[in-house]
């Protein structure tokens, strides 16, 4: 099968501009959890449903796929077309953003859960088709820097959602009066909504390909197993999607409440932090990303310091034209100085990239629950920076060697999203038990099996023939 040599950035473009919405509105929860918390008088695991409702629904919608997929006997995404199939998951997410106007008006949050359910069951079909594609635009050897550098923008949409919601919210009514914080939560979404069917048009007439070329392992096909599920490396896989975006998603989610009551901050001022956690996922992403950009070896070492500042002050820029003070995030430049570090010790290898951004995923953590102050929030809110890769990590090697079963497998990973809304609800209820500090412990446990699949997909893989370590060598 014939491979793209270099990437289509004609078809990449429109592509990114899904990845900007699923960072957008699931960073936004993060602001809308303290909010309905205040205004539903819930508990904080009762405010996780939050998180737990946006995230089951790319499990259930995965799942809505393998069904119809199997009724039709045939694969829906290549049966519709992919443009098709992302126009499709964009209306569905419009559909959910609708449901914010009667939820708002009769102070609904079951009707606000549904809402965030549709809007997630969306992201579910856009997610099966966008990441497998971003892929394929492209040489195989800079497939993960592209899927890396489409985290970037989904990183840049989770560093401004917080800040758009948050003054549309508190920008219109004070936070103490939670009639009016609920109904401000509608136009927003409502705006959102229409955006969603604006960016399905365009993408409806863009250069993207219907049928596109997908990568599949060089192996014979008499090697390929019936199903994705009978290889190691996807199993493993799935659990360590589910325990990533988990630690990725209840860090920030839980943030608020750490803030507020172990610091006194006020929930209308937590938005910049919040903000920061998501903006270090950028920062991680534009760093991780910089081989899809050049094969010049100097070049990458010099946009390897370049592009993470160059990052951070895109986050210092949204901020300053949000007048908050900026003064408290100047040492944050020292923590993504480990991380550039950790990037090049790395050596472009998933596999490694994985273990050593999970082990000082584990130091973050620890050192966030056993300090005080604005250290622990620093140290809580690095976890970005060391989550930013791990998404196209753990994808790249549950995928390598699948050939004709990846879009299966892919789809099976994004199943796997649930994680986020179940290790959020699972840390709130501990957190009952032991204080919000010391429930970050469920974190480590993530991160633990993450060091685990890092080791052991590295060695499964080298038994299949794969070495990442030779594919980085001679892809350059």
């Amino acid at each position: 099968m014939e491979q793209n040599v270099k990437t289509n950035w004609a078809q990449f473009i429109p592509l990114v501009t899904v990845f900007f919405f699923w960072g957008f509105v699931a960073a936004s929860n993060d602001i809308l959890i303290p909010v309905f918390k205040e205004a539903f008088k819930l508990s904080q695991s009762e405010s996780q449903l939050v998180s737990l409702a946006f995230y089951i629904a790319y499990t259930v919608g995965s799942l809505i796929y393998v069904g119809i997929s199997a009724l039709m006997k045939t694969d829906l995404i290549n049966k519709i077309g992919y443009k098709n199939s992302l126009a499709l998951g964009l209306a569905i997410s419009a559909v959910g953003t609708l449901l914010f106007y009667p939820a708002a008006n009769t102070g609904s949050f079951p009707l606000m859960l549904s809402g965030l359910f549709i809007v997630a069951l969306g992201f579910s079909l856009q997610q099966t088709v966008a990441n497998p594609l971003a892929i394929a635009l492209g040489p195989i050897n800079t497939g993960s820097q592209r899927l890396t550098l489409a985290g970037g923008i989904n990183n840049f949409g989770t560093t401004i959602g917080p800040l758009i919601v948050s003054f549309a919210i508190f920008g219109t009514a004070v936070s103490e009066n939670t009639t009016l914080d609920i109904q401000s939560v509608k136009i927003p979404y409502l705006i959102l909504g229409a955006a969603f069917l604006a960016v399905a048009i365009f993408l409806k007439f863009s250069a993207l390909p219907d049928k596109p070329a997908l990568t599949e392992a060089v192996e014979d096909d008499s090697n390929h197993k019936g199903s994705a599920l009978k290889y190691p490396q996807l199993v493993l896989g799935m659990i360590a999607i589910f325990v990533y975006v988990g630690v990725e998603v209840s860090t920030a989610s839980n943030l608020p409440d750490y803030m507020k009551h172990k610091l006194g901050f006020e929930t209308k001022d937590i938005a910049p932090y919040i903000s920061l956690y998501w903006a270090s996922m950028m920062i991680g992403r534009w760093t991780g990303a910089v081989e899809a950009f050049t094969d010049s070896i100097s070049l990458r070492k010099i946009l390897r310091f370049i592009a993470p500042y160059f990052a951070f002050g895109v986050f210092l820029l949204v901020n300053a034209i949000a007048k908050h003070d900026l003064a408290p995030f100047y040492v944050y430049a020292l923590i993504i100085f480990v991380l550039i570090i950790a990037d090049i010790l790395s050596k472009g290898n998933p596999a490694r990239m994985l273990l050593i951004f999970s082990v000082i995923g584990i130091v973050a953590l620890l050192t966030g629950m056993f300090t005080t102050g604005m250290v622990s929030v620093y140290a809580f809110t690095s976890v970005g920076l060391f989550c930013s890769t791990l998404w196209p990590c753990i994808f790249t090697l549950a995928v390598s060697g699948l050939g004709k079963n990846t879009s299966q497998g892919s789809s099976y990973l994004i199943m796997m999203i649930m994680g986020g809304g179940i290790i959020s609800w699972l840390q709130g209820y501990v957190s009952e038990f032991t204080g919000i500090q010391y429930s970050y412990v469920i974190g480590i446990l993530c991160f633990v099996y993450l060091v685990f699949y890092a080791l052991k997909a590295s060695t499964i893989l080298k038994a299949q023939g794969i070495n990442f370590d030779q594919k980085v060598s001679g892809g350059h």
